[in-house]
């Protein structure tokens, strides 16, 4: 295979993090022995972004990682910081061509969502030469990884490590909160008389509920629920690994191991890195960053609502609506709905009324460098993992409004630290209207008394996500965990 160069229980007695002095990103550790790691995550840039920095952080500490992707997929990668680039090989998996699917299609990104079942299919063709791939490297010594790490729809990916090569497999889970919703229904469908207006207010509204069925049902082209592909990975695996922490999700995080049945070590909230391409130094001649530029201090509402799910176009129309109707200044980074004319996107004459104080790009923006920018004064997100992480890397209050997955939850734990508010929305069907999307807008970015509050409780939260020797010290901790399991055996599996 070529390579290419360029990324406790919460054990149940859990153990709180070591104060021993941690390695700067630029160090290598003092552990003994240097270790090697596979990674594999899903083919989403929400995931493979992520864990390329977890690949990096590891290869800076003296680890050396395969990090696994698709050829598409790895050229669309940034480029590796020069110092773990030595350590970090990208391999790159052909993915196979499945009748449906568009032509180069690699991540959920270039897929519509009406196609996820497609890309699934395609995925699960990589099993053989990811099986392959392991199987060389484990009939090497020098090149056998002490470690596999991979998504959770990866069940064939930790069959093959734990049952045909002996390798132990960590597993990357989702967010403690949507782990924790996921359990709360659980639990409302044993009590099914319970009343809706008996639901809490943090509980995820009947609209999430109906959308989280999706989990569970098989889908037709890989015969396979997301549902079953987390369980049969899940028991494959040795421990769980989470990118979350203590700090961040203080009331969700405990919950989780005795939820999923296995040992979960936090893995910190891997922030992105001021360098590598990525970082708030970069892009700076960018439009949408010269035109920041020209914009006062904390005035501009950037809005980014993620690259998988675009929002239909009635919904698109009805926040530009509501940014008209506020008065704001924003920058509107906007996911064109598949097949939709760009002329059709936006209200009639709306570019033109907002000429002066709003931007709308459809093309690629650095979101980093746009939240480090002193312009940006909020952040309207659809609370992706990776974009709340980035915004309040940089102490950004949100106007939040979610659209699948653990978007929801994600929101609602947000909402909790009071860092923003989410836009109302309809019980029912998840709709909005102009007028929820401006009043959540101006308590955000307007009315002094409220927008007080949610910078504060921002810069607090900015002080868990930036705090570089807390990060580094979870990065640590999750490698002297992996070596405590090294020695168990693996897990029995079918």
């Amino acid at each position: 295979m070529p390579r290419l160069r360029g990324q406790g229980l919460l054990l149940s007695a859990a153990r709180p993090l070591s104060p021993r002095p941690i390695a700067m990103d630029n160090a290598v550790s003092s552990s003994p022995g240097p270790l090697r790691f596979v990674i594999f995550p899903w083919l989403g840039f929400g995931h493979l972004l992520p864990y390329l920095e977890l690949g990096e952080r590891l290869a800076l500490r003296g680890h050396r990682v395969s990090f696994v992707s698709t050829p598409g997929n790895i050229a669309r990668l940034p480029a590796l910081r020069p110092a773990a680039a030595p350590r970090v090989d990208l391999v790159a998996l052909p993915l196979p061509r499945v009748d449906g699917l568009p032509d180069g299609a690699e991540s959920t990104n270039s897929v519509p969502h009406d196609k996820f079942e497609l890309l699934f299919k395609a995925f699960d063709g990589l099993a053989a030469p990811f099986a392959e791939f392991l199987g060389a490297s484990c009939a090497d010594e020098g090149k056998r990884p002490d470690w596999v790490i991979v998504d959770c729809f990866h069940y064939w990916a930790a069959g093959a490590a734990v049952v045909d090569n002996k390798v132990p497999c960590a597993m990357l889970l989702p967010s403690a909160a949507s782990l924790a919703a996921a359990r709360d229904r659980q639990s409302s469908r044993a009590k099914p008389g319970a009343a809706v207006e008996e639901r809490p207010a943090a509980a995820p509204p009947r609209y999430e509920s109906e959308q989280n069925k999706q989990y569970l049902a098989k889908d037709g082209a890989s015969c396979m629920s997301i549902a079953e592909r987390f369980c049969l990975t899940r028991e494959r695996c040795t421990v769980m690994a989470m990118r979350s922490s203590l700090e961040w999700e203080p009331e969700f995080l405990p919950l989780v191991a005795p939820l999923v049945g296995k040992p979960v070590v936090p893995l910190g909230l891997l922030p992105p890195s001021p360098d590598g391409g990525r970082g708030a130094n970069a892009n700076g001649e960018h439009t949408a960053v010269r035109w920041l530029d020209a914009q006062p201090p904390s005035s501009v509402l950037y809005v980014a609502l993620g690259s998988e799910v675009p929002l239909r176009v009635e919904q698109v129309r009805e926040l530009a609506l509501g940014l008209e109707l506020v008065g704001t200044r924003f920058l509107w980074a906007l996911r064109n709905p598949s097949g939709v004319p760009d002329a059709d996107i936006l209200p009639a004459g709306f570019q033109e009324r907002s000429r002066g104080r709003g931007l709308v790009t459809t093309g690629w923006v650095p979101q980093t460098s746009i939240l480090a920018h002193g312009a940006v004064g909020g952040f309207l997100t659809h609370c992706g993992r990776n974009s709340l992480i980035e915004g309040l890397l940089y102490g950004r209050p949100l106007v939040m409004l979610p659209i699948f997955g653990d978007q929801g939850p994600n929101a609602r734990l947000m909402e909790g630290k009071k860092v923003g508010l989410q836009v109302a929305r309809d019980e029912h069907d998840g709709s909005f209207d102009r007028h929820g999307v401006a009043s959540a807008v101006r308590a955000v970015m307007l009315e002094e008394e409220t927008r007080g509050v949610f910078v504060e409780n921002a810069l607090k939260v900015q002080g868990i996500v930036a705090d570089k020797e807390l990060q580094d010290r979870y990065i640590d901790e999750f490698i002297q965990q992996l070596r405590s399991y090294s020695g168990l055996r693996c897990p029995a599996s079918s």
